[in-house]
């Protein structure tokens, strides 16, 4: 295709979306488009086929969604501030949706109008956004050590749903008194994300969260219950062995783990690496094949390369589902149910995925690495990285205390 034609092409793209964003798709005409494109209808239809065709390639090209998501990324260094970082992504789409509030209203009012390949577009358009939101909400919930009830990816599915509708009823509604204004809407949506779906206390973490902090309570599993989930892994196959294996022998989150690719392992004999991409930051972290004083293969031979060599798919993903289709963390989540099953933590509770991170944490600094090089690996700074090492700390007391109750007096 030549340059001309890829330039009439993105023009005719640019100025439907200015149209569209400003009168709405049903009261905007083919001739509009043509005209503010400055070519011929003719063109808009020998392109495009009819308006349709052509919002149909807005959705996919304009990358409206996409940018959206990649501005958030560019600018998701969490601060400090949990609770400002929160505000300030709620605050920046409604900010986004404003912008163009006619296209809003077309694509939530007439969308049943639309072919269903519009549709189709539509929809992976918001999963793409949200994929984004949802990296931001996992970097943010890992460098604040928060607890959550619910994976990253559907947070950012109900913040974006609610964003989107506060918008929808702000742009086709008036005089409601819902709330007294946009800031008093923002307020509530990210205390109630912190007290309902983002704290395990609500009173002393919304405290902590206003102070820039929120202190992490470490939960470490023993060493029995660790090899006892990872043998009722063994058991369901060589996939959920090999999940397992990395939970507990590299320290990742659930989010990291089903961001993993197969590119991003690197093996020799002398160790094994895995490369954790998350956006704006890049890391290595060694994959243990010590886990509570048990071993677990070699560098070369060991479950997560044992599931790769028996992979004859061609997705990049680490980990696939049944329908072998990328991991979900949701997924991830069920199958940390199916291993768990019956099981119960010293304080006669289920274990919770997040758990195993905190263990190998807490494994790494009792086995001697220093609190500067555990903040390397896990991309922690050192105070939030404090809990595990007051929790090493109080392990190896009871052990040293253990040992003393061994000799005579």
């Amino acid at each position: 295709m030549s340059s001309q034609l890829v330039s009439t092409r993105q023009r005719l793209i640019q100025a439907a979306l200015e149209l569209f964003s400003a009168h709405g798709v049903s009261a905007t005409t083919t001739r509009q488009i043509a005209e503010k494109a400055e070519v011929n209808e003719v063109t808009l239809f020998r392109n495009f086929g009819n308006k349709h065709g052509l919002l149909l390639a807005v959705l996919e090209e304009s990358a409206a969604f996409k940018d959206l998501g990649e501005s958030l990324v560019r600018r998701a260094t969490p601060p400090g501030n949990v609770y400002q970082a929160l505000k300030d992504y709620a605050s920046d789409s409604l900010h986004a949706l404003e912008r163009v509030p006619e296209f809003v209203r077309s694509v939530v009012g007439e969308a049943d109008q639309f072919p269903a390949e519009n549709r189709r577009a539509l929809g992976r358009g918001v999963t793409e956004a949200n994929r984004y939101v949802a990296q931001y909400l996992a970097t943010v919930i890992q460098q604040g050590h928060l607890n959550t009830y619910l994976p990253a990816e559907k947070l950012a599915s109900l913040l974006n749903g609610m964003i989107l509708g506060y918008a929808v009823i702000e742009f086709t509604s008036e005089f409601h008194e819902l709330w007294e204004d946009r800031d008093d809407f923002l307020e509530n949506l990210v205390e109630l994300f912190l007290h309902g779906a983002m704290s395990s206390s609500a009173e002393s973490a919304i405290n902590s969260l206003q102070r820039g902090f929120i202190t992490t309570e470490v939960a470490d599993l023993p060493a029995g219950l660790v090899h006892e989930i990872l043998q009722q892994a063994r058991k369901l196959g060589i996939r959920d062995y090999a999940l397992a294996y990395v939970l507990f022998g590299a320290g990742l989150s659930a989010t990291e783990i089903i961001s993993l690719e197969r590119l991003h392992q690197i093996y020799d004999t002398q160790g094994h690496l895995l490369q954790i991409t998350i956006p704006g930051f890049v890391r290595q972290v060694p994959v243990n094949q010590w886990i509570l004083g048990k071993r677990y293969g070699s560098f070369t031979n060991n479950p997560l390369i044992k599931w790769l060599k028996s992979r004859k798919d061609a997705q990049t993903a680490m980990f696939l589902n049944e329908t072998g289709k990328p991991l979900s963390e949701s997924e991830l989540q069920t199958r940390w149910q199916a291993w768990s099953e019956g099981l119960l933590t010293p304080q006669g509770q289920r274990p919770s995925v997040a758990q195993a991170q905190q263990t190998w944490r807490v494994e790494m600094l009792m086995r001697g690495i220093s609190l500067e090089n555990l903040s390397i690996l896990t991309g922690c700074d050192r105070t939030q990285l404090q809990p595990y090492a007051r929790r090493a700390r109080e392990k190896a007391a009871l052990e040293q205390a253990t040992r003393l109750d061994h000799k005579p007096g």
